[in-house]
């Protein structure tokens, strides 16, 4: 026979559980989470899923209308461009040239933004000086101007492209990590584990980082979405992808030309860079009204 429970367990749960139990009482945010994922799942799975390929040019179908339109085929959903190339298949497998390298890129600034943060926050005097207003000089200039400018020095070419976003995107990083650290360091539970002889590293480690880890995410999100629009701006001015690549923002600015005669080949790839751009806002907005949430209660 099970024994009654006779006192009463309150439990208190982790800062991330805390958090995504607000944010997924938010609708919108969890809409905008499920289209994150789809767009997450198109960047890896893409060329699976594309019904034609993104490269191939058919003479026979140039410039296409959408199949909703008279003179359009289902077989070609969204289209076609001027070299008879699938819009459909083009836009999804552009999702890992603008989504996709745009998380990886957001992943490599974290770490390394993450990394340099913490050292600067646990350094003292001239260092922690010298870092504090070299980061206000760097955040202070637009992302995308200083991503042309590195880019201007590297050449064109996504490689760069991908280098000289991830350069400009790890000052931010880098402060949000450390005036996270530093605000932590101020409360009474960091001093416990101080007191009892635990290095500063073990108290960044255990103590400190998963009351910040949240943060840190919000500050991805917000970083992603700037990445996605800096990869198809760079795009959009010849600095990134080769012209034949599906990369968005390379569709959008090779199709200038076309918008009166096969408009959708403009408005669909502008479309994907505003969906991609939008959701993944939502999502970082979500994490930070739940997290201000989390604070008030």
């Amino acid at each position: 026979m099970a024994r009654d429970k006779i006192y009463i367990e309150e439990e208190f749960p982790a800062p991330m559980k805390q958090l995504w139990l607000t944010f997924k009482s938010t609708p919108v945010a969890i809409w905008a989470l499920g289209c994150y994922v789809l767009l997450l799942l198109l960047a890896v799975f893409g060329p699976l899923l594309s019904p034609h390929s993104a490269m191939e040019n058919n003479l026979d179908m140039l410039l296409m209308p959408p199949a909703w339109h008279v003179d359009g085929n289902i077989s070609y959903l969204l289209g076609t461009d001027d070299l008879g190339r699938d819009m459909l298949s083009r836009l999804i497998q552009g999702t890992s040239l603008t989504f996709g390298l745009s998380i990886i890129v957001v992943i490599l600034a974290l770490v390394i933004g993450v990394v340099i943060g913490s050292i600067s926050a646990l350094s003292r005097g001239v260092k922690a000086s010298l870092l504090t207003h070299f980061l206000d000089v760097v955040l202070s200039m637009p992302s995308l101007l200083l991503a042309i400018i590195i880019v201007a020095i590297l050449g064109p070419g996504l490689t760069n492209v991908l280098w000289a976003i991830g350069l400009v995107l790890i000052p931010q990083f880098i402060h949000i990590t450390r005036n996270a650290i530093k605000e932590e360091q101020k409360k009474g539970y960091v001093l416990i584990p101080i007191l009892d002889g635990a290095s500063e590293l073990r108290v960044l480690v255990t103590s400190i980082y998963p009351n910040i880890i949240d943060k840190i995410i919000i500050q991805a999100t917000l970083a992603q979405s700037a990445a996605i629009l800096d990869i198809a701006a760079l795009g959009f001015l010849g600095l990134g992808a080769p012209v034949a690549l599906p990369e968005w923002g390379s569709m959008l600015a090779n199709s200038l030309d076309l918008f009166y005669i096969a408009p959708w080949t403009t408005y669909l790839p502008g479309l994907a860079i505003l969906i991609a751009v939008v959701v993944t806002n939502l999502v970082g907005e979500g994490f930070r009204h739940s997290l201000k949430l989390q604070k008030e209660n």
